[in-house]
């Protein structure tokens, strides 16, 4: 199989979370803050909170590998680098020195210890070709990204710390905090909420209520930085604003030394996806795989029963002729093959958006065919047996299958001889059990006689947003999903039971009229007429061919863009797709 379809089809492992100053947990899956790389001709991805690795031999398929007792797996954005025949590890926690590990055999060997010298906050390791070795890190919104270079033997810093940037949100849309850029706290909340802090503590000292102002503000989160050189320069990435966000994103600098002085690109945020079914494109890293090809990896948000439910994706990406770092993802979270290049067309189209969906028993069968991860069907009770079937309304040759399952307010007990570990707030504990994801996927014709697509009711596996794919393609009209079994015997629920494949017809109309108004130096709102389609893409950018940002919608024919870089040039397309194919629109200069 060489295609996947994000989110990335791995187990997501269920996370413990205390809740401050009450009883009982919040329950959730989580993986966040990728670092990817090949080693030894194997796909190594470590991370947040997994308690382990996964590796793989196509981009495709992955396995999974538990940590030894001596890895820190309750510290945060775990960053993996090559240097000569080791695999270098280190994770970070703001309280205390964060160490470093190294192998020559992560599966089968130990990691060996270097020992930390000081704290650290989402670290990322970097070895130049002339073998000297730097060290970027930083995760707050009042402190920026930091470098400095590293002794190689004994991996403590060799200056003092060094500022390559901080944010800059003023100047530059796509770091402003909040859903789509919009603040996500008023005024009055944020003097609320200090005035509460400061009450609690009437001798605080008056800088450090200006520090809380700032902490409890809309500043954006500066964090994640990973480092990748191309033909003599440094190109260093980082994440923004917050990764509770549909913006969650990564911008990049770049330098001609690795400790700067850094400019911002051209092409920011390179890696953005704010729309579409699974939203969300930060905190990642840059990988060349076997062939010479670019792929980026980084972290999408469902944030529903905690901000930190996070799941994992995967774009390709490059460099065009300028040197300009991009990611392709205008249709990311539809199903892509490994053999693909950047800007190719998707093979198999969305067949499944707005369908008639019936179901068991329950609530919300609409929101099986939303295209919104954050909204799902749920059963009436927790038995064997519930299903839910959508119609798509004459038959299609289906290629691809993605079933997502949700979590729905999870009741359950700490496992027996669990502890809670972590700092400050957030204390939790990684459930490493054996769970299982168990269901039966059927197709039909004609609503009576049904064949079984898949059939995992004897699964072994935990996979939430498991993805079936039929290369040669099957013909179905009905698409029928029957669970038989769920963690923690929890009532079933589905965000998306998404069909992708061919048909033959008549292409979407172009979107026509479109006009931009201009908010402000950061913000536009697009407009445009209704066409016959499914959904549009609106695509924007600095040239009028490298259109590299793009915003998925469904349902309107409107869209505001706050992602924008002030006085830069700016270019926008939209363009509609249906279940047959893609209309491209007319490319507009804005200003």
């Amino acid at each position: 199989m060489k295609y996947f379809c994000n989110p990335l089809n791995i187990e997501y492992k269920y996370q413990f979370h205390q809740k401050e100053g009450q009883g009982g947990f919040v329950i959730n899956r989580e993986a966040a803050d990728p670092s990817l790389v090949l080693f030894h001709d194997l796909y190594y991805l470590f991370p947040s909170m997994t308690a382990g690795f996964l590796t793989s031999k196509d981009l495709v398929s992955w396995e999974f590998h538990k940590f030894r007792n001596e890895m820190p797996i309750y510290d945060y954005a775990p960053d993996v680098r090559v240097i000569g025949d080791y695999l270098y590890f280190s994770a970070s926690k703001r309280m205390s020195n964060c160490h470093f590990y190294r192998t020559k055999d992560p599966i089968n060997d130990t990691f060996e210890l270097i020992e930390g010298s000081f704290p650290f906050w989402d670290p990322n390791l970097f070895c130049d070709e002339d073998g000297r070795i730097y060290f970027y890190w930083g995760c707050s919104n009042m402190t920026p990204i930091y470098g400095v270079e590293l002794d190689p033997a004994s991996f403590k810093p060799k200056t003092e710390p060094l500022v390559m940037f901080g944010s800059r949100e003023q100047e530059y849309g796509y770091e402003r905090n909040g859903e789509d850029h919009v603040p996500p706290k008023t005024p009055e909340q944020i003097e609320a909420t200090v005035q509460a802090m400061i009450k609690r503590n009437p001798g605080m000292p008056e800088e450090q209520k200006q520090m809380m102002y700032k902490y409890m503000g809309n500043d954006p989160y500066i964090e994640g930085a990973w480092m990748t050189k191309h033909n003599g320069k440094y190109y260093l990435q980082y994440a923004i604003p917050g990764t509770q966000y549909n913006v969650y994103c990564d911008g990049v600098y770049v330098s001609d030394a690795p400790l700067g002085p850094f400019h911002l690109a051209k092409n920011n945020p390179f890696s953005y996806k704010p729309g579409g079914f699974f939203p969300g494109a930060g905190h990642g890293s840059t990988v060349e795989d076997r062939s010479g090809m670019l792929w980026h990896t980084a972290t999408m948000r469902i944030s529903i029963n905690h901000n930190f439910e996070r799941r994992l994706g995967l774009w390709q990406a490059g460099f065009d002729q300028d040197g300009e770092l991009f990611c392709d993802q205008r249709y990311g979270d539809w199903p892509l093959s490994v053999e693909q290049k950047p800007w190719d067309k998707p093979e198999w189209m969305l067949l499944s958006y707005g369908r008639e969906v019936t179901a068991s028993s329950g609530t919300g069968m609409e929101h099986v065919t939303d295209e919104n991860v954050q909204t799902w069907w749920k059963a009436a009770e927790s038995r064997p047996g519930e299903w839910v079937q959508l119609d798509l309304g004459k038959a299609y040759d289906v290629r691809g299958i993605q079933i997502n399952f949700a979590d729905d307010q999870i009741q359950a007990e700490l496992p027996e001889g669990a502890e809670l570990q972590g700092e400050m707030h957030d204390r939790r504990y990684i459930d490493q059990g054996n769970h299982v994801t168990r269901w039966i996927l059927e197709g039909s014709v004609d609503g009576k006689e049904y064949f079984v697509i898949e059939d995992k009711s004897e699964a072994m596996t935990d996979l939430s947003h498991d993805f079936i794919v039929r290369e040669d393609g099957l013909q179905a009209r009905y698409i029928k999903l029957t669970v038989k079994e769920l963690p923690f015997n929890q009532i079933p629920c589905i965000s998306g039971l998404r069909v992708f494949g061919k048909t033959e017809g008549e292409l979407p109309g172009k979107p026509e009229n479109v006009a931009v108004e201009i908010l402000s130096p950061l913000d536009i709102q697009v407009q445009w007429e209704k066409a016959d389609a499914t959904g549009y893409n609106v695509l924007w950018g600095h040239s009028p061919d490298k259109l590299y940002h793009s915003y998925m919608v469904f349902g309107r024919t409107s869209q505001k863009i706050g992602a924008l870089m002030k006085e830069e040039p700016l270019y926008i397309r939209v363009d509609s797709f249906n279940e047959v194919g893609i209309t491209e629109g007319g490319t507009i200069k804005v200003f």
